[in-house]
């Protein structure tokens, strides 16, 4: 099976059409069309990994066909999210965390830059990549 059918099996199983997969992981549909095609356009490891997660499928599966295709109880377990766990108990801590998982995956970065921006500002410290 090559990787283009293993994607579309992928979002198939999840029940997803091309625009929902591509609104989940925050590319166009005709990136996900593209990638369901047999032709020389490929997702990038990151693509690939949020298609996993949007898909609820293994990674490995997705991009080498190894493997099972279906997440194990463990890994699901694994998969819960941090925001919906009881890790955060800051409600303005937990809207920041789910504002930026509803962002477009392109966003995110820019998104992180600005709030570290404005927490130096605020304190005084360099806050971000020299961590």
């Amino acid at each position: 099976m090559t990787p283009q059918q293993r994607i579309r099996m992928a979002r198939r199983h999840a029940g997803l059409s091309q625009t929902a997969l591509a609104s989940a992981i925050g590319v166009q549909r005709s990136a996900v069309s593209h990638w369901e095609t047999n032709n020389d356009k490929h997702p990038s490891v990151t693509h690939m990994r949020e298609v996993a997660l949007a898909c609820g499928v293994q990674f490995e599966w997705l991009a080498t066909g190894r493997g099972k295709m279906g997440l194990s109880s463990d890994t699901a377990l694994d998969s819960v999210a941090a925001a919906e766990a009881l890790l955060i108990e800051d409600p303005i801590e937990l809207r920041l965390i789910l504002a930026f998982r509803d962002a477009p995956t392109r966003s995110r970065a820019p998104l992180v830059e600005v709030v570290e921006q404005l927490a130096s500002l605020r304190t005084g410290r360099k806050i971000g990549s020299a961590r």
